[in-house]
């Protein structure tokens, strides 16, 4: 077999051709759609990278703000507890301490009526006593009824101020001498000699009649009066029982 070498020049210069022209027509814009399609593909890569980072990124704050409901809620709760559990407490205290009040009141409204009670008890007592004692100083004779006090009260007009029984003996008209009957002479004439002695000068006397008086004598004049009967006394004793019985 013999080369020809204008034969292998040719074939060789037809492969270079060739290379050129699939260098230049072929393998270049291959080349450049490979390169354009990586770069597209790492630029979707970096795209689905930075999507998945703000995923990442939105995940992350949506569970930090679930926690912070979350958070938020307990918190809420438990304060609604606690507002609860206070609010609770303040009634019950509100509650007992209306019902202690109730208590003190009733007590002390139950603590006034039995004070009252017996202070009416008391006084409804006393008074029975002296009308009791009244009944029976009303059977005493009736020369006691007058006699016996005619000191007394000649005693009890010594005891005024002095100003007061010299307005007495100056005074011009009668002096009114309150007795539980009429007096007779007698009874008339000592009254006049006792209390002349404590006046300085022999008054003149106008006698009334007062049976409420039981017994005893009052001397009545424009300045003062004079009480010395049991009527008084039954009046004073009376007052002084309603007054301890208070």
């Amino acid at each position: 077999m013999s080369l020809d070498w204008w034969t292998l020049g040719l074939q060789t210069i037809n492969v270079v051709v060739l290379v050129w022209l699939l260098s230049r027509f072929l393998f270049k814009p291959v080349a450049r759609i490979i390169a354009e399609r990586q770069q597209a593909a790492e630029r979707l890569l970096a795209e689905a990278d930075q999507a998945r980072q703000a995923a990442d990124e939105t995940r992350t704050r949506i569970e930090a703000e679930h926690q912070a409901l979350q958070a938020q809620r307990d918190a809420a709760l438990a304060q609604v507890e606690q507002d609860v559990q206070q609010a609770r407490e303040q009634l019950l205290q509100a509650a007992r301490a209306e019902a202690d009040e109730h208590r003190r009141l009733a007590e002390a409204q139950w603590q006034t009526q039995q004070a009252q009670m017996r202070q009416t008890l008391e006084a409804q007592a006393a008074q029975l006593a002296l009308e009791i004692a009244a009944r029976l100083l009303q059977r005493l004779p009736e020369s006691a009824r007058v006699i016996g006090f005619i000191d007394g009260l000649a005693e009890a007009t010594a005891r005024l101020p002095e100003a007061v029984r010299q307005g007495l003996a100056e005074q011009s008209d009668a002096l009114v001498l309150h007795a539980p009957r009429a007096l007779d002479e007698a009874e008339l004439a000592a009254c006049l000699d006792a209390l002349s002695g404590v006046l300085a000068r022999q008054p003149t006397l106008e006698v009334r009649v007062d049976p409420s008086l039981i017994a005893g004598l009052e001397l009545q004049g424009r300045t003062a009066q004079v009480h010395n009967s049991l009527r008084a006394d039954l009046a004073r004793v009376q007052q002084e029982l309603q007054h301890g019985a208070g």
